[in-house]
Protein backbone atom coordinates (compact mmCIF):
# COMPACT_ATOMS: atom_id res chain seq x y z
CA UNK A 1 0.00 0.00 0.00
CA UNK A 2 1.06 3.59 -0.58
CA UNK A 3 1.68 5.53 2.62
CA UNK A 4 0.25 9.03 2.98
CA UNK A 5 1.49 11.16 5.89
CA UNK A 6 -1.23 13.32 7.45
CA UNK A 7 0.34 16.14 9.45
CA UNK A 8 -1.91 17.51 12.17
CA UNK A 9 0.01 20.14 14.13
CA UNK A 10 -2.80 20.77 16.61
CA UNK A 11 -2.14 20.88 20.36
CA UNK A 12 -5.33 22.54 21.61
CA UNK A 13 -6.50 19.38 23.38
CA UNK A 14 -3.43 19.25 25.63
CA UNK A 15 -2.75 20.89 28.95
CA UNK A 16 0.86 21.79 28.08
CA UNK A 17 1.79 23.76 24.99
CA UNK A 18 4.46 22.57 22.56
CA UNK A 19 3.27 19.33 21.00
CA UNK A 20 2.28 21.34 17.91
CA UNK A 21 6.04 21.40 17.21
CA UNK A 22 6.35 17.63 17.45
CA UNK A 23 6.00 17.03 13.73
CA UNK A 24 8.73 19.54 12.92
CA UNK A 25 10.92 17.87 15.56
CA UNK A 26 10.47 14.45 14.00
CA UNK A 27 11.24 15.85 10.53
CA UNK A 28 14.43 17.42 11.91
CA UNK A 29 15.29 14.04 13.43
CA UNK A 30 14.97 12.44 9.98
CA UNK A 31 17.19 15.09 8.42
CA UNK A 32 19.84 14.65 11.11
CA UNK A 33 19.80 10.90 10.52
CA UNK A 34 20.33 11.49 6.77
CA UNK A 35 17.02 9.80 6.09
CA UNK A 36 14.86 11.02 3.19
CA UNK A 37 11.67 9.56 4.70
CA UNK A 38 9.66 12.76 4.34
CA UNK A 39 10.74 13.14 0.71
CA UNK A 40 9.78 9.57 -0.15
CA UNK A 41 6.20 9.74 1.10
CA UNK A 42 3.26 11.86 0.06
CA UNK A 43 1.82 14.11 2.73
CA UNK A 44 -1.08 16.35 3.58
CA UNK A 45 -1.19 19.23 6.08
CA UNK A 46 -4.34 19.67 8.15
CA UNK A 47 -5.37 23.21 9.01
CA UNK A 48 -5.27 23.90 12.77
CA UNK A 49 -6.98 26.01 15.41
CA UNK A 50 -3.87 26.56 17.52
CA UNK A 51 -4.53 30.28 17.81
CA UNK A 52 -7.48 29.46 20.10
CA UNK A 53 -5.10 28.86 23.01
CA UNK A 54 -5.19 32.65 23.47
CA UNK A 55 -8.93 32.67 24.08
CA UNK A 56 -9.70 33.71 27.64
CA UNK A 57 -12.99 31.80 27.70
CA UNK A 58 -12.94 28.02 27.98
CA UNK A 59 -15.83 25.59 28.21
CA UNK A 60 -16.20 24.20 31.69
CA UNK A 61 -14.59 20.77 32.14
CA UNK A 62 -13.69 20.47 28.44
CA UNK A 63 -11.25 23.17 27.39
CA UNK A 64 -11.65 24.56 23.87
CA UNK A 65 -14.05 21.72 23.04
CA UNK A 66 -15.81 23.63 20.27
CA UNK A 67 -12.47 24.00 18.47
CA UNK A 68 -11.42 20.42 19.20
CA UNK A 69 -14.66 19.31 17.53
CA UNK A 70 -13.75 21.29 14.41
CA UNK A 71 -10.18 19.95 14.45
CA UNK A 72 -11.31 16.35 14.82
CA UNK A 73 -13.74 16.87 11.93
CA UNK A 74 -10.86 18.09 9.77
CA UNK A 75 -8.74 15.08 10.70
CA UNK A 76 -11.70 12.76 10.11
CA UNK A 77 -12.22 14.21 6.63
CA UNK A 78 -8.54 13.85 5.75
CA UNK A 79 -8.33 10.25 6.97
CA UNK A 80 -11.57 9.25 5.27
CA UNK A 81 -10.62 10.80 1.93
CA UNK A 82 -7.20 9.15 1.90
CA UNK A 83 -8.53 5.72 2.82
CA UNK A 84 -11.18 5.98 0.09
CA UNK A 85 -8.42 6.99 -2.34
CA UNK A 86 -6.51 3.81 -1.48
CA UNK A 87 -3.77 5.24 0.75
CA UNK A 88 -2.51 3.95 4.08
CA UNK A 89 -2.69 7.01 6.35
CA UNK A 90 -0.01 7.59 8.97
CA UNK A 91 -1.27 10.44 11.11
CA UNK A 92 1.35 12.55 12.89
CA UNK A 93 -0.44 14.60 15.52
CA UNK A 94 0.35 17.16 18.16
CA UNK A 95 -1.90 16.04 20.99
CA UNK A 96 -3.90 12.83 21.35
CA UNK A 97 -7.38 14.36 21.17
CA UNK A 98 -7.11 14.12 17.38
CA UNK A 99 -7.28 10.32 17.61
CA UNK A 100 -11.04 10.71 17.87
CA UNK A 101 -10.90 12.35 14.46
CA UNK A 102 -8.75 9.57 13.05
CA UNK A 103 -11.04 6.83 14.35
CA UNK A 104 -14.06 8.72 13.04
CA UNK A 105 -12.44 9.04 9.63
CA UNK A 106 -11.81 5.31 9.44
CA UNK A 107 -15.44 4.60 10.26
CA UNK A 108 -16.66 7.23 7.79
CA UNK A 109 -14.71 5.43 5.08
CA UNK A 110 -15.89 1.98 6.22
CA UNK A 111 -19.14 2.47 8.16
CA UNK A 112 -20.18 -1.19 7.92
CA UNK A 113 -16.84 -2.68 8.92
CA UNK A 114 -15.91 -3.64 12.48
CA UNK A 115 -12.96 -1.70 13.91
CA UNK A 116 -10.45 -2.82 16.52
CA UNK A 117 -8.20 -0.32 18.29
CA UNK A 118 -4.75 -0.86 19.80
CA UNK A 119 -3.87 2.00 22.15
CA UNK A 120 -0.15 2.14 22.99
CA UNK A 121 -0.03 4.77 25.70
CA UNK A 122 0.81 5.48 29.34
CA UNK A 123 -2.74 6.78 29.82
CA UNK A 124 -6.21 5.33 29.33
CA UNK A 125 -7.75 8.51 27.82
CA UNK A 126 -11.20 7.41 29.00
CA UNK A 127 -12.36 10.58 30.73
CA UNK A 128 -15.39 12.60 29.74
CA UNK A 129 -16.40 16.16 30.68
CA UNK A 130 -18.34 14.54 33.54
CA UNK A 131 -15.23 12.94 35.08
CA UNK A 132 -12.13 14.83 33.91
CA UNK A 133 -10.05 16.43 36.67
CA UNK A 134 -8.27 18.72 34.17
CA UNK A 135 -10.71 19.40 31.33
CA UNK A 136 -7.98 18.55 28.82
CA UNK A 137 -9.58 16.73 25.90
CA UNK A 138 -6.49 14.71 25.01
CA UNK A 139 -7.62 12.59 27.98
CA UNK A 140 -11.04 11.92 26.40
CA UNK A 141 -10.72 10.55 22.82
CA UNK A 142 -11.51 6.90 23.58
CA UNK A 143 -14.51 7.78 25.72
CA UNK A 144 -15.84 9.87 22.84
CA UNK A 145 -15.11 7.13 20.30
CA UNK A 146 -17.03 4.56 22.35
CA UNK A 147 -19.76 6.93 23.52
CA UNK A 148 -18.88 6.47 27.21
CA UNK A 149 -19.94 9.29 29.54
CA UNK A 150 -19.08 7.23 32.64
CA UNK A 151 -21.82 8.92 34.66
CA UNK A 152 -21.31 6.43 37.47
CA UNK A 153 -18.15 8.36 38.33
CA UNK A 154 -19.48 11.85 37.66
CA UNK A 155 -17.79 14.64 39.62
CA UNK A 156 -18.38 17.59 37.24
CA UNK A 157 -21.54 19.39 36.13
CA UNK A 158 -20.83 20.48 32.54
CA UNK A 159 -22.92 23.31 31.14
CA UNK A 160 -25.31 22.90 28.22
CA UNK A 161 -22.81 24.28 25.71
CA UNK A 162 -20.20 21.73 26.78
CA UNK A 163 -22.69 18.85 26.66
CA UNK A 164 -23.80 19.88 23.18
CA UNK A 165 -20.23 19.95 21.89
CA UNK A 166 -19.40 16.67 23.65
CA UNK A 167 -22.31 15.05 21.81
CA UNK A 168 -21.05 16.58 18.57
CA UNK A 169 -17.62 15.11 19.25
CA UNK A 170 -19.11 11.64 19.79
CA UNK A 171 -20.94 11.79 16.46
CA UNK A 172 -18.16 12.81 14.05
CA UNK A 173 -17.70 10.48 11.09
CA UNK A 174 -20.73 8.34 11.81
CA UNK A 175 -23.48 8.79 14.37
CA UNK A 176 -22.84 6.82 17.55
CA UNK A 177 -19.95 4.68 18.84
CA UNK A 178 -17.11 3.81 16.48
CA UNK A 179 -16.05 0.66 18.36
CA UNK A 180 -17.07 -1.48 21.32
CA UNK A 181 -14.96 -1.85 24.50
CA UNK A 182 -14.20 -5.50 23.72
CA UNK A 183 -12.45 -4.33 20.55
CA UNK A 184 -10.06 -2.03 22.43
CA UNK A 185 -6.71 -3.25 23.78
CA UNK A 186 -4.26 -1.18 25.78
CA UNK A 187 -0.50 -1.68 25.74
CA UNK A 188 1.65 0.10 28.32
CA UNK A 189 -1.09 1.98 30.22
CA UNK A 190 0.09 2.63 33.79
CA UNK A 191 -1.25 6.04 34.85
CA UNK A 192 -4.99 6.54 35.19
CA UNK A 193 -7.56 7.94 37.61
CA UNK A 194 -10.25 6.03 39.49
CA UNK A 195 -12.94 6.99 36.98
CA UNK A 196 -10.91 5.46 34.16
CA UNK A 197 -10.12 2.37 36.22
CA UNK A 198 -13.84 1.98 36.85
CA UNK A 199 -14.61 2.25 33.12
CA UNK A 200 -11.90 -0.29 32.25
CA UNK A 201 -13.19 -2.81 34.79
CA UNK A 202 -16.88 -2.23 34.08
CA UNK A 203 -16.40 -2.69 30.34
CA UNK A 204 -13.85 -5.50 30.69
CA UNK A 205 -11.28 -3.68 28.53
CA UNK A 206 -8.05 -5.62 28.01
CA UNK A 207 -5.00 -3.90 29.43
CA UNK A 208 -1.53 -5.33 28.77
CA UNK A 209 0.77 -3.76 31.33
CA UNK A 210 4.50 -3.37 30.77
CA UNK A 211 5.35 -5.96 33.42
CA UNK A 212 2.92 -8.49 31.92
CA UNK A 213 4.38 -7.96 28.46
CA UNK A 214 7.84 -8.80 29.78
CA UNK A 215 6.86 -11.57 32.19
CA UNK A 216 4.57 -13.53 29.88
CA UNK A 217 6.35 -12.55 26.68
CA UNK A 218 5.58 -10.02 23.99
CA UNK A 219 4.74 -12.63 21.35
CA UNK A 220 2.15 -14.27 23.61
CA UNK A 221 0.50 -10.97 24.54
CA UNK A 222 0.28 -9.76 20.96
CA UNK A 223 -1.01 -13.13 19.77
CA UNK A 224 -3.80 -12.92 22.35
CA UNK A 225 -4.58 -9.38 21.20
CA UNK A 226 -4.84 -10.53 17.62
CA UNK A 227 -7.20 -13.28 18.80
CA UNK A 228 -9.54 -10.66 20.27
CA UNK A 229 -9.67 -9.00 16.86
CA UNK A 230 -10.71 -12.09 14.89
CA UNK A 231 -14.16 -10.61 14.22
CA UNK A 232 -12.71 -7.19 13.36
CA UNK A 233 -12.29 -6.19 9.72
CA UNK A 234 -9.89 -3.34 10.46
CA UNK A 235 -7.34 -2.37 13.11
CA UNK A 236 -6.18 1.13 14.02
CA UNK A 237 -2.99 1.59 16.05
CA UNK A 238 -2.48 4.73 18.13
CA UNK A 239 1.05 5.24 19.44
CA UNK A 240 1.52 7.92 22.09
CA UNK A 241 5.24 8.42 22.75
CA UNK A 242 4.60 8.67 26.50
CA UNK A 243 4.02 4.92 26.38
CA UNK A 244 7.82 4.66 26.30
CA UNK A 245 10.06 4.88 29.34
CA UNK A 246 10.81 8.57 29.91
CA UNK A 247 13.88 7.83 32.03
CA UNK A 248 15.31 5.60 29.31
CA UNK A 249 14.53 8.00 26.46
CA UNK A 250 13.61 11.57 27.50
CA UNK A 251 10.89 13.72 29.02
CA UNK A 252 9.98 15.21 25.62
CA UNK A 253 6.24 14.63 25.96
CA UNK A 254 3.45 16.43 27.80
CA UNK A 255 2.73 13.79 30.45
CA UNK A 256 5.80 11.53 30.88
CA UNK A 257 5.48 8.43 33.05
CA UNK A 258 8.39 6.24 34.24
CA UNK A 259 8.68 2.47 33.78
CA UNK A 260 7.35 2.36 30.25
CA UNK A 261 7.99 0.40 27.09
CA UNK A 262 11.28 0.34 25.20
CA UNK A 263 11.29 1.45 21.54
CA UNK A 264 12.11 -2.08 20.35
CA UNK A 265 9.03 -3.41 22.15
CA UNK A 266 6.80 -0.82 20.47
CA UNK A 267 8.27 -1.74 17.09
CA UNK A 268 7.69 -5.46 17.67
CA UNK A 269 4.09 -4.98 18.81
CA UNK A 270 3.21 -2.87 15.76
CA UNK A 271 5.17 -5.09 13.38
CA UNK A 272 3.28 -8.19 14.50
CA UNK A 273 -0.06 -6.41 14.24
CA UNK A 274 0.79 -5.26 10.71
CA UNK A 275 1.35 -8.88 9.76
CA UNK A 276 -2.40 -9.50 10.21
CA UNK A 277 -3.03 -7.32 7.11
CA UNK A 278 -5.93 -5.74 9.00
CA UNK A 279 -4.18 -2.55 10.08
CA UNK A 280 -5.54 0.35 8.03
CA UNK A 281 -4.10 3.39 9.82
CA UNK A 282 -1.41 4.28 12.39
CA UNK A 283 -1.12 7.43 14.47
CA UNK A 284 1.94 8.83 16.28
CA UNK A 285 1.41 11.60 18.78
CA UNK A 286 2.40 13.74 21.80
CA UNK A 287 6.04 14.60 21.00
CA UNK A 288 6.83 17.87 22.80
CA UNK A 289 10.34 19.12 21.96
CA UNK A 290 10.00 22.05 24.38
CA UNK A 291 10.06 19.59 27.27
CA UNK A 292 12.86 17.37 25.98
CA UNK A 293 15.66 17.14 28.53
CA UNK A 294 17.99 15.41 26.05
CA UNK A 295 17.98 17.70 23.04
CA UNK A 296 15.63 16.17 20.48
CA UNK A 297 15.85 12.62 21.79
CA UNK A 298 12.12 11.85 21.95
CA UNK A 299 11.56 12.87 18.34
CA UNK A 300 14.67 10.98 17.24
CA UNK A 301 13.40 7.83 18.94
CA UNK A 302 9.89 8.27 17.60
CA UNK A 303 11.25 8.65 14.09
CA UNK A 304 13.21 5.42 14.43
CA UNK A 305 9.95 3.68 15.35
CA UNK A 306 8.10 5.39 12.48
CA UNK A 307 10.74 4.51 9.90
CA UNK A 308 10.92 0.89 11.07
CA UNK A 309 7.19 0.19 11.05
CA UNK A 310 6.73 1.94 7.70
CA UNK A 311 8.96 -0.69 6.14
CA UNK A 312 6.41 -3.34 7.19
CA UNK A 313 3.40 -1.66 5.58
CA UNK A 314 2.77 -3.58 2.37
Amino acid sequence: MTIKIIKNRSDIGAGTRGSDMGIDAIEIAAINQNNDYFHRHLYQDVETHNETIYNKYNNDFAKRIEHVVEQCQRVSNAVCENIVDGFFPIVLSGDHSSALGTISGIKAAHPKKTLGVVWIDAHADLHSPYTSPSGNIHGMPLAAAMGLDNLGCQVNEPGNATITQWNNLKNIGIVGPKLTPNHLIYFGVRDFEEAEKYAIEKNNIRLVKVEELRYRGLDICVKEAIGKFLDCDLIYISFDVDSMDCDNISYGTGTPVPHGLFPKEVMQVIEQLLATKKVCCIELTEINPLLDNKGNKMAETAFQVLDHISQHIK
